[in-house]
């Protein structure tokens, strides 16, 4: 039976990831709490401002969006607050002596633009200062209690679930999600963003490096359904139950021996959905999840393919310094930075605007043969309006447009999805993620391993007080805090990914090697028992100064550290 046209749940759940691995007090720019003040500048307060819009027109943006513990927490610290209002001030002072630059220079072209800066930034810090109190979370935690957003956590600090070696250090990572969620928005979490959308079944399970025993793995949506989690999200091969592993296999031998391991324990055949447009259920754990949209994505996510490679759009990536403030435009495909000509805002919105309606016509054209289903679309939450200075203005006019009469398909949370299209089918999902070739390799490969080898070395040495409850209660409290704050740092997925990518490499190798070597060494003076000496006292007030990542620290029995 067809339903009639006004009654069709035709869902659009565009879901947003937020996250900046711990960079207070640990360098400034070019890698450090730049990357921190960048986000909340250019991202975190224009998508408020857009949530603020749409609430004002009585419009629900149907917004997800995951902040992870680790971010959340700096956002929530003061040196945050005035390392920011710092950072606003400069942008404010460098757009004005651009002005008299160009001036003197005869750059007339861009005079206007620094005008634009000016205002732009000025905004930017009214918003924060005193429509949001200089309290980020606050302010998106009012707006999911108005219902304007829905609000996922994640794992403490990022960790690559998939390839940790022990099921405690899994459930510690969740743990401490849902611990630093509820108390910053004063509930439990429904749905949780897998770092890097990585995944892996429950099966008898090694280590790809090392010596170990193998031993039976809980799937890691297992681990989430016992931590009261509702739904996540995984990547669109998954559902398929495909195996793209890419070639990084044949590169790296470690990965095809875990791969061999996993395809020879893990003998459940999956189930093939026919329809990428619904909520499934994971077997075993019947926790709810959904599959990211290709089509939507890639109309995003792509430089070259997708709307933020237009050419009147803002360059991201020639800047004039000191300030930084960026005066170009893309230009056109392949364009040298020096042939970058100035940047017209109204040109931009133009553009936007036929984007905007463009995406809300792909998204109805997808679920055209549908009489139900939703299109989860999944980014990185600095993709609008830090890379793609534009994006949260698209975003505010692709949900005006989703509420007008001539779309079927409508904007809706996560949990309104599972609501309205409550999953009904088991589905075994195989190993992956979302990162080059659907597989592990970014984050383990001949460059990474060590990072590896030296997570596992310190899974192995803190099993015995993750598994027993009695043993935690005799350690020394400021101790084991450092140890668990030290072991979560050194376990973020940002360090390897850092590498892979040599966006970072350098950066990323001194924070692995720091954690590594301070978790040692307060696991050592746990070991010891000893009253400690005024070099060690030493040593702790420099962690604690330097890596204070988390207020309170949960642990498996719930006790707080």
């Amino acid at each position: 039976m067809t339903r009639p046209a006004n009654d069709r749940k035709k869902f659009f759940c565009i879901v947003l990831h937020s996250h900046i691995p711990y960079v207070l007090n640990h360098g400034t720019w070019p890698h450090g709490t730049d990357w921190l003040y960048e986000a909340a500048a250019e991202t975190y307060l224009p998508l408020l401002d857009v949530l603020n819009r749409l609430e004002k027109e009585g419009l629900k943006s149907g917004l997800t969006i995951s902040f992870t513990p680790v971010l959340v927490e700096q956002l929530k610290s003061q040196k945050f607050v005035q390392g920011f209002i710092d950072y606003l001030t400069m942008k404010l002072e460098a757009a004005v002596n651009d002005y008299l630059y160009f001036q003197r220079s005869g750059q007339k072209e861009l005079l206007p633009l620094s005008l634009f800066w000016r205002q732009w930034y000025e905004k930017i810090f009214r918003l924060f200062v005193d429509d949001c109190g200089s309290d980020l979370v606050q302010a998106f935690a009012r707006h999911q209690e108005s219902g304007q957003v829905e609000i996922m956590t994640s794992a403490a600090t990022h960790g690559y679930l998939a390839l940790l070696s022990r099921d405690e250090s899994v459930r510690h990572q969740v743990q401490q999600g849902q611990f630093v969620y509820n108390r910053y928005f004063g509930r439990r979490a429904a749905g949780f963003w897998l770092p890097e959308c990585a995944y892996r079944p429950g099966y008898t399970w090694k280590p790809p490096l090392g010596e170990f025993e193998p031993y039976l793995r809980k799937g890691v949506d297992e681990i989430l359904g016992l931590a009261g989690l509702n739904y996540f999200f995984v990547d669109a091969h998954l559902l398929k139950g495909g195996e793209a592993r890419g070639v990084y296999l044949e590169k790296f031998p470690a990965l095809r021996l875990l791969w061999e391991r996993y395809r020879e324990k893990f003998k459940t055949e999956p189930v093939r959905p026919q329809d990428p447009y619904q909520p499934y259920l994971a077997h075993p754990s019947h926790l709810s999840f959904f599959a990211r949209d290709e089509i939507s994505g890639k109309q995003v996510w792509s430089r070259f393919q997708g709307y933020p490679g237009e050419a009147n759009y803002l360059e991201f990536h020639k800047k004039h310094f000191p300030g930084g403030l960026r005066y170009w435009r893309i230009t056109g495909p392949g364009t040298d930075l020096a042939d970058k000509t100035p940047y017209d805002y109204q040109q931009a919105l133009d553009r936007v605007e036929a984007h905007a309606s463009h995406f809300v016509w792909l998204l109805n054209d997808i679920l055209k043969n549908h009489q139900a289903g939703v299109i989860p679309s999944l980014y990185d939450t600095e993709l609008l309006g830090h890379w793609w200075f534009e994006g949260p203005e698209w975003l505010y006019r692709v949900v005006k447009k989703l509420h007008g009469p001539d779309s079927e398909v409508k904007p809706a949370t996560a949990s309104h999805c599972l609501e309205e299209l409550p999953p009904g089918l088991l589905v075994s999902l195989p190993e992956g993620s979302w990162g080059e070739g659907g597989y592990h390799w970014i984050w383990l490969n001949e460059d990474t391993s060590w990072i590896w080898s030296r997570i596992y070395e310190l899974e192995n040495r803190c099993l015995p007080w993750l598994q027993d409850v009695n043993q935690l209660r005799l350690m020394n409290p400021r101790l084991l805090k450092l140890l668990f704050q030290e072991k979560f740092l050194l376990e973020s997925s940002d360090w390897p990914f850092l590498i892979s990518t040599m966006t970072a490499r350098d950066y990323a190798e001194a924070r692995a090697s720091l954690h590594f070597e301070r978790a040692r060494r307060v696991l050592e003076l746990l070991e010891k028992k000893v009253e400690l000496s005024p070099e060690e006292g030493f040593f702790l007030d420099k962690i604690e100064e330097e890596d204070s990542i988390f207020k309170e620290i949960v642990l498996p029995d719930g006790n707080i550290l």
